[in-house]
């Protein structure tokens, strides 16, 4: 398929490296007003350029990865000379039937909410289709397949899914740091102290996700009897761990429905 990624900022450039790294039978557009700033894209074979439109009538999947107040411009210049197109939108508060009503009948609108690990194939990519488009919303689902996991879910969770996937990223950003800054106090040279916990927590996930089972479960195979993990878990849990971490995602939601 031939795919058109328009918004070349952190999300949009990740989706792009995504496609082109991990659904290389795929073709990449990429516009961005200020095309130079990704223009070293080209070496990924990745289609760069500043027109909105150029060569759009032949792509089969639209991406929209843009801020909300520019979504009236970009439909204004690409609706003209577009046709039944799968319309795939990343613009958050921008309801599936918002986006129908602006682009036509003749266009399909999917909503999707990617994350910048998508760069990386590890993107958690929350996806939303009305159901007579299933067919198109299935095509969204394979591709960003290739760019991590797809869960389908029902609209009205899109923005919790962009705080737990794309905020969540910084979460758990902030929490592979402060592991970092305790393996320092402990002896470690940052660098040493960074990889070990990126990679714990990379291993963690990965169980997770093969094994398809209930965290409590892995905590309980590396808890031991009067160990020392338990009692790092229960002094982390008496300083509000697990309680600071659901009101900071409780919080996130509460601004982007303001």
């Amino acid at each position: 398929m031939n795919i058109h990624i328009i918004g070349g900022g952190n999300l949009g450039t990740s989706v792009a490296i995504g496609i082109a790294k991990f659904s290389s039978k795929h073709h990449v557009t990429l516009t961005r007003r200020n095309a130079d700033k990704i223009k070293h894209l080209e070496a990924l074979s990745i289609t760069v350029s500043a027109n909105n439109t150029h060569r759009i009538q032949e792509a089969d999947i639209i991406i929209l990865t843009v801020k909300p107040y520019q979504v009236e411009l970009i439909l204004s210049e690409i609706l003209p000379v577009i046709n039944n197109k799968i319309i795939a939108s990343a613009v958050s508060g921008l309801s599936i039937e918002m986006l129908q009503d602006k682009i036509g009948a003749a266009n399909q609108a999917i909503r999707i909410m990617p994350n910048v690990a998508a760069q990386f194939g590890a993107s958690a990519t929350c996806v939303s289709y009305l159901e007579q488009h299933t067919e198109q919303g299935q095509k969204m689902v394979s591709l960003f397949k290739d760019l991590g996991t797809a869960p389908v879910i029902d609209e009205k969770l899109m923005d919790a899914a962009t705080v737990l996937a794309a905020s969540g990223t910084a979460f758990a950003l902030r929490y592979i740091r402060a592991s970092m800054q305790a393996g320092i106090e402990i002896g470690f040279d940052w660098q040493t102290a960074l990889e070990i916990s990126a990679q714990t927590v990379k291993g963690a996930a990965q169980m997770l996700l093969e094994e398809q089972t209930h965290p409590e479960q892995l905590i309980d195979r590396v808890t031991t009897p009067k160990g020392c993990t338990i009692a790092g878990l229960n002094d982390m849990e008496r300083h509000g761990f697990s309680a600071s971490l659901i009101s900071g995602i409780k919080t996130s939601l509460r601004q982007i429905q303001e």
